[in-house]
């Protein structure tokens, strides 16, 4: 009984790394995390990374655990969750894609306290939500965490990957931001401004695409029940 237990808990944690790391992509996310975090020393990333990582934790976690019993609880559908998100995701890729010089623009720089301040301030908003976990991470958490076990083992074990899945991904966002200046120092300043520039339009086609497949969607539940009520009539 033991070794089909493990196989089956380790063949969950990888579905979960598998399906979300992917779609998370914290290393595409590096640039733009840097370039929202300006005048900030190592020490205040590494803190950023910490906070970031634990959120995400707990937003990953929650998504599996709870994301479709809370949907069901207030009546929202993914297509609804995805329109609304990939909203979100899509302005702030517009955003940063728009942000030419604003840094240069500032006539005047603030301390170090106040560029920390400031940064923790937007820890977890927009920085963990929704730059390192957007709507479709979400969307793709629930749909993981739908599928219930049958038996109590099965569940214990699902729990338990969901977790260990979940610390997975965060200790890797962890890694991937605590590091990301010493990564921005390798590529140098024009390959930043190249990269931020790529990945603003790449989280601006993402939020998009969202939008567009929680749209689609929708539009087609509206034709499957129009086409049903009208196949109900006399």
């Amino acid at each position: 009984m033991i070794w089909p237990d493990i196989v089956q808990f380790i063949g969950a944690i990888l579905l979960i790394v598998g399906a979300l790391l992917p779609v998370v992509n914290p290393l595409g996310d590096a640039p733009l995390f840097l370039k929202m975090t300006p005048w900030c020393d190592y020490s205040t990333r590494c803190e950023l990374a910490r906070r970031i990582a634990f959120y995400s934790f707990l937003l990953l976690l929650g998504s599996m655990l709870l994301g479709s019993f809370v949907l069901r609880i207030f009546g929202i559908s993914i297509p609804v969750v995805q329109v609304a998100g990939g909203a979100v995701v899509t302005a702030l890729g517009w955003k940063l894609l728009a942000d030419n010089a604003k840094i240069a623009d500032v006539a005047t720089t603030p301390t170090l306290a106040q560029a920390k301040a400031m940064a923790l301030a937007r820890a977890f908003a927009p920085l963990t939500m929704p730059l390192t976990i957007d709507a479709g991470v979400i969307s793709v958490a629930i749909t993981v965490g739908a599928n219930h076990a049958h038996t109590i083992e099965s569940e214990l074990i699902q729990l338990v990957a969901a977790i260990v899945g979940s610390g997975i991904i965060a200790f890797l966002i962890l890694l991937t931001y605590r590091y990301s200046e010493r990564v921005g120092g390798w590529i140098g300043n024009t390959g930043m401004i190249v990269v931020v520039r790529l990945s603003a339009f790449i989280m601006l086609c993402i939020g998009v695409g969202i939008t567009w497949n929680g749209i689609r969607s929708l539009l087609a539940e509206v034709g499957f029940v129009g086409a049903k009520s009208l196949t109900a009539m006399p």
